[in-house]
C-alpha cells in the first residue's frame, strides 16, 4: 500500500511538472535558457564543481517559477476578479523568480566570463 501512494504522489508530481511545462510561457523560456546555459557549459569544459553550481542555479530558478506559477493560481481561483491585494501578492511572488533569476546570471557570469577571456588569451 506504502508503495502505491509514493507512485501516486509521484504521478501528481510528474503531472504538475508537465502542465507547467505545457502551460506556462516563462517556465518554457527559463527551460530554453537552461538549455543553452548547459551547452555553453559542455562547450567550456566546466569542472565538476562549476556544474553542480550550474545545476542548483538552473534548479533554484525552475523551482521559483514553479512556486511563482502556483502562487498565481491559487490567487486566481480564490480572487478571479482584480483586486489591488491579489496583485501586490502576484508581483511579490514574480519578484521571487525576478531574484532567483538575477543569482543565476551573476553565478553564470562569474564562471564563465574567465573560461570566455581565457580562450581569447594569446599566447
Amino acid at each position: 500500500m506504502r508503495d502505491k501512494k509514493r507512485s501516486i504522489g509521484l504521478s501528481f508530481a510528474w503531472n504538475g511538472l508537465l502542465e507547467v511545462i505545457k502551460t506556462e510561457r516563462n517556465f518554457q523560456i527559463h527551460l530554453f535558457s537552461a538549455l543553452t546555459v548547459i551547452l555553453a557549459s559542455m562547450l567550456l569544459s566546466l569542472s565538476q564543481m562549476e556544474w553542480i553550481i550550474i545545476v542548483l542555479v538552473i534548479g533554484f530558478v525552475f523551482v521559483a517559477e514553479i512556486i511563482n506559477s502556483a502562487i498565481e493560481r491559487i490567487i486566481d481561483y480564490l480572487r478571479p476578479e482584480i483586486h489591488p491585494a491579489a496583485k501586490v501578492i502576484k508581483d511579490i511572488a514574480a519578484a521571487n523568480v525576478l531574484v532567483a533569476s538575477f543569482i543565476a546570471t551573476v553565478v553564470g557570469f562569474l564562471l564563465y566570463i574567465p573560461k570566455i577571456l581565457a580562450l581569447f588569451k594569446v599566447h
